[in-house]
């Protein structure tokens, strides 16, 4: 029987982030240009790690009077993100997940942020898992 792989076999490596200081403009041009839906947010103070999602995004833009040119990302992020190593196993980040009820994972190695685990990186990991398993 194979073992479970760890999260790091299927984590999104060195993720675009921003600080917690950066304007809501500048954050959701890095989310365009990349094409993603979560943006880690390092809080300047210390290694405290929010995110950022595509909802987050449409939820502030919609409010009236709202300026992303001048709010800043801590003012809308989601301020205490579901943080892991690299080494936990990719059943236990996924079953956080669900249990959380979160889009995604910060995945940190010595206090550095080393990648990102999202619900499309589940999907891709389910669907290598059961074609190198089941075929």
């Amino acid at each position: 029987m194979k073992s479970i792989p760890q999260i790091q076999k299927y984590m999104t490596t060195t993720p675009c982030s921003v600080t917690s200081d950066t304007t809501v403009e500048e954050a959701a041009k890095l989310m365009k240009a990349h094409g993603v839906r979560h943006l880690p947010v390092v809080v300047v103070e210390g290694q405290k790690y929010g995110v950022l999602s595509d909802r987050d995004l449409k939820y502030a833009m919609s409010l009236t009077g709202f300026d992303a040119r001048t709010a800043k990302v801590k003012d809308i992020c989601e301020d205490s993100a579901y943080v892991t190593k690299p080494t936990t196993l990719i059943s236990d980040v996924s079953a956080q997940l669900a249990e959380r009820k979160v889009g995604s994972a910060l995945i940190v190695d010595n206090g550095h942020l080393v990648g990102i685990f999202t619900t499309t990186d589940v999907c891709r990991a389910l669907s290598d898992i059961c074609q190198s398993r089941f075929n």
